[in-house]
């Protein structure tokens, strides 16, 4: 058999060669002012960023994971709290748990989105929890209403990982407006991503917010470099970051775009086939950061179409329940029964619609080759 044409798993080169002339002027810029950290550039986009996601306040930060722990150490959680997570998110959601000292209780999420939902975290509160991670995974956002009364009730804190739902909305809500505080990262192959790491804190609480700067500033005060009221650490924003990330923003609704009309003609593609998609709520306006489906003998899946040339991942193969640097936790049927299941297509905005057709082809080929059929 003649060798295939090979499909990456993520290609961002047509989209960065489209910026080049203005990522060329944000790099000048920087270097003639040596605004190297936070400067124009990051306020600038905090401005954006926070316009954006409908919110008052957004905080550049180095990475998406110091974001959620910036926001428990702002809302002063730790040591003897417990903080709800669902099992199948990227360990980062629950390693900032632990940073900060309290305990990640894992729960399991909905066998349909694989999103957590209020029936799912309800259980796991106790007088301990102070507050809820809904996680929006693969681009999807979490049922947020239910889940903010749930948390009004219980008067605990609602966190959102949007680190893959930049630009996401639920029913008309967009994510990052819909809980006390929202993180996110622009890791590059973001949504909207950075040249290296980067990640933001948004919210409508101008306290939390400045609490969160501060911290992540050495605990300075406000306008001031010597002076330190809380114990901080240091997590800013660089300058090219700041640069890079506002001028990807004004494209990042027509990528989102993109990938949804990706999205349906995988769909078109795979339909009657023993992939089984990741499904979105009909209330839910999904970004599409991943391409999730189901499939039978993942692992021999993935040997195969890297056989053909075709970049399968995973997203992720170890719950967070189950990882030895964390507590063993009960078991969660829906997170346990799909994770072994789990492969990750190609997806990106500028994905080529016979690439498309390629890998949904070479998917259902190799799944009856190996005794699958719809």
């Amino acid at each position: 058999m003649s060798a295939r044409q090979a499909v990456p798993f993520l290609d961002l080169s047509a989209t960065h060669a489209d910026l080049r002339a203005e990522f060329d002027a944000v790099w000048h810029d920087v270097v003639d002012n040596t605004a190297f950290i936070a400067g124009d550039y990051a306020a600038r986009f905090e401005a954006a960023w926070a316009e954006y996601c409908g919110v008052d306040h957004a905080v550049g930060v180095a990475n998406g994971t110091d974001s959620i722990e910036l926001i428990l150490r702002g809302m002063d959680i730790g040591h003897g709290d417990e903080v709800i997570v669902p099992s199948n998110t990227f360990i980062a959601t629950a390693e900032a748990v632990v940073a900060v000292g309290a305990t990640p209780v894992c729960v399991d999420v909905d066998a349909d989105t694989l999103l957590v939902t209020a029936a799912d975290i309800e259980p796991a509160i106790t007088g301990r929890t102070a507050a809820v991670i809904p996680v929006h995974l693969y681009g999807q956002p979490c049922q947020m209403d239910a889940i903010t009364a749930l948390a009004s009730k219980a008067g605990i804190a609602v966190i959102e990982d949007a680190a893959q739902a930049h630009g996401a909305h639920w029913r008309d809500g967009v994510v990052g407006s819909l809980g006390d505080a929202a993180s996110f990262s622009f890791y590059p192959g973001k949504n909207l991503g950075a040249f290296g790491d980067a990640g933001a804190v948004v919210t409508k609480d101008a306290a939390l917010a400045a609490r969160v700067r501060s911290i992540a500033n050495h605990g300075r005060a406000d306008g001031e470099h010597v002076v330190h009221p809380l114990m901080g650490r240091n997590s800013r924003m660089d300058g090219i970051q700041g640069g890079v990330l506002l001028a990807k923003l004004a494209h990042l609704d027509k990528w989102n775009n993109d990938r949804r009309a990706a999205h349906v003609r995988f769909m078109d593609r795979l339909s009657g086939s023993v992939a089984v998609p990741v499904s979105e709520h009909p209330e839910a306006h999904s970004v599409w950061h991943l391409n999730v489906v189901q499939v039978p003998d993942r692992d021999q899946v993935i040997e195969a179409m890297g056989a053909r040339n075709i970049d399968v991942r995973i997203h992720y193969p170890q719950m967070c329940h189950r990882h030895p640097s964390l507590e063993d936790q009960p078991e969660l049927p829906v997170v346990e029964a799909s994770t072994p299941r789990l492969l990750s297509l190609p997806m990106y905005p500028t994905i080529a619609d016979d690439d498309i057709d390629l890998v949904c082809q070479t998917l259902n080929e190799v799944l009856a080759e190996l005794g699958h059929h719809p």
